[in-house]
């Protein structure tokens, strides 16, 4: 592990089994969001597949489709005996991912300040109030 990387908090991986989000998404999710992040950086390795499947109490065929599908995206390098790896390759995601991701987001964010009795026009009002507050930490 890289200096770099032994400054970082430990990245961790949470399952949201209420969300309607399929687990292997939310994997996928989760590493792609990490390294957007900056909690997961190019050579960071991730758990083994047993690892994480018991880590998080699923089924291993579960992690092993998750790591599939970002292996083929680019987002994972596999070493045959040493782990699975945050690959170096750059990856862009496209415009109807960003959207599909964002919708998803909002979603979730929707459904749980909705169960915890908030209102639009509050969550909305603190919104605006966080937004300002970004914009005078910037000047």
């Amino acid at each position: 592990m890289n200096y770099a990387a032994s400054q970082r908090k430990p990245f961790q991986f949470a399952l949201d089994l209420r969300s309607g989000v399929p687990v292997y998404r939310q994997i996928i999710d989760q590493v792609t969001g990490g390294m957007a992040a900056g909690a997961l950086a190019a050579g960071d390795q991730l758990p083994t597949v047993r690892q994480l499947a018991v880590d998080l109490e699923i089924n291993p065929n579960t992690v092993i489709r998750a790591y599939r599908e970002l292996e083929i995206r680019g987002v994972l390098e596999t070493h045959q005996g040493t782990g699975t790896f945050i690959g170096r390759q750059k990856v862009e995601c496209d415009d109807a991912e960003r959207q599909r991701r964002l919708h998803q987001l909002a979603s979730e964010f929707a459904a749980r300040v909705g169960s915890s009795g908030f209102t639009l026009e509050e969550v909305l009002e603190a919104l605006d109030d966080m937004q300002r507050e970004s914009g005078k930490k910037r000047r």
